[in-house]
């Protein structure tokens, strides 16, 4: 018997670059029992818009958003930063506007939703390996998501967690800030990864391709041959 139906916002990072991320992410939820809807109609929470400064497109693509979405028992979203776009941000873009207050009530990051909604902590994988896990900045900051991924991982048969004494510094990408202040955000990214290789993790894990996107390319560009993923790419691990 499904346990109700889900609508997943894969994000643009996920379409364009991590798909995989987003089949993880499905994967997991049916294996708990939920009905997954992908709507074509999706296209960007609006972020980059809002965060450069341009107010109106991001309005449109937060009404656009709303109303793809409305009818949607739940929204689960594989990021941090979009999730917070929609529950944080959307009330500013549309004041006053009942259904996106009701859409952002009803959006969930996918960790949170697994905990909080589904109530699970073992979702049945296994990955053989040691981790080491990066809080993203909207995560952490914005919908105050700390204990849960860890306690996620926490029952994934194999996994070894090694905590960074940085783990909850930014990384240094912040979309178009890494764009515009290139020599900090390398510098950012660089610091990160020091703490990261002194886990002698073979793994990062983190709940947004952002932040995966701006250490791998600064992990490659260094040298260093090791491996990022998602964490929706580690608990649909068997």
């Amino acid at each position: 018997m499904t346990r109700g139906q889900v609508a997943v916002f894969v994000t643009c990072v996920v379409d364009q670059l991590f798909p995989k991320v987003g089949t993880a992410m499905v994967e997991v939820l049916e294996r708990l029992g939920y009905s997954v809807d992908f709507r074509e109609r999706q296209t960007c929470c609006g972020q980059p818009a809002f965060n450069s400064g341009y107010r109106d497109e991001a309005r449109l693509l937060a009404r656009h958003f709303v109303d793809v979405f409305r009818d949607a028992e739940f929204v689960v979203i594989p990021s941090g930063s979009c999730t917070s776009m929609v529950t944080h941000h959307f009330a500013e873009l549309l004041p006053g506007d009942a259904t996106a207050r009701e859409v952002a009530s009803r959006t969930w990051e996918f960790s949170r939703f697994l905990l909080e909604v589904a109530r699970v902590e073992d979702v049945g994988a296994r990955y053989e390996g040691a981790v080491t896990w990066h809080d993203s900045c909207h995560a952490l900051r914005e919908l105050k998501i700390h204990d849960g991924p860890r306690r996620l991982l926490a029952n994934v048969r194999g996994l070894e967690l090694r905590e960074m004494d940085a783990a909850t510094e930014c990384c240094g990408f912040g979309g178009t800030f890494s764009v515009k202040f290139a020599d900090i955000s390398g510098a950012m990214a660089r610091t990160k990864i020091d703490s990261i290789l002194r886990t002698k993790a073979d793994t990062v894990v983190s709940a947004d391709c952002s932040c995966l996107m701006q250490l791998q390319g600064a992990m490659r560009r260094a040298g260093v041959g090791m491996r990022t993923m998602h964490l929706a790419e580690v608990l649909a691990s068997r």
